[in-house]
């Protein structure tokens, strides 16, 4: 997807993945095992890249901020205990990257018209099957950029990443009362976004000039 990572998943690109338990990668790099890292890396980025597309809207925005959040868990690695899964740690340093990143620039994300990895996986689909996979996952992503960073958040990893109710807290350090309560609130907005769009869709100029 053209992401850059650390050096010692490009090492890893060029190696099978070995047979060891993700514990055991942990360790090594923890030890200073960079290939350990790297396999890690490999393991966890499209999965990575695709949850921060759909939470920045931009995709070399996710990508970039993705290759920020595989440096700092390397940095970090230290302080991961092991009392959560791996890539829920590792969501909470890419989230936080994200919104420092706004808070630097300042300004909201846009759609880029780059195609989310959600359709590029309907490659199988007829031209005109693909054609309304597109339109419906453009419509979600323009609804999900209308909510704000924290519904968007919920949702990815509740609707996306099928997380539970205690791993989506643990990954965005809320209470697992308030994660129900926002998830719900995040739902209702995220509907009645979409409806404004199919509104304004059929509101269009053929509608206008019958009307």
């Amino acid at each position: 997807m053209g992401t850059k990572f650390p050096e010692a998943a490009s090492k890893a690109m060029s190696e099978p993945l070995p047979d060891n338990s993700e514990a055991r990668l942990i360790s090594a790099a923890r030890a200073g095992d960079r290939e350990s890292f790297g396999h890690l890396v490999l393991k966890y980025q499209d999965r990575l890249v695709n949850a921060l597309y759909h939470l920045v809207g931009n995709l070399p925005e996710a990508e970039d901020v993705a290759q920020e959040a595989f440096v700092q868990a390397f940095l970090k690695l230290s302080s991961f205990k092991g009392q959560s899964h791996f890539y829920t740690w590792l969501f909470r340093i890419a989230r936080n990257q994200a919104v420092s990143r706004f808070r630097r620039t300042r300004k909201t994300s846009s759609i880029d018209g780059a195609e989310s990895p959600i359709a590029l996986m309907a490659n199988e689909a007829s031209p005109d099957q693909r054609m309304l996979q597109n339109e419906a996952v453009s419509q979600v992503q323009l609804a999900l950029s209308r909510l704000s960073e924290e519904h968007r958040a919920i949702l990815v990893l509740r609707e996306l990443e099928d997380m539970d109710y205690d791993a989506i807290a643990e990954a965005l350090e809320l209470p697992v009362g308030t994660v129900r309560s926002r998830l719900h609130r995040a739902r209702m907005q995220l509907k009645s976004e979409l409806e404004a769009l199919e509104s304004a869709a059929g509101s269009g100029p053929e509608e206008k000039r019958k009307s």
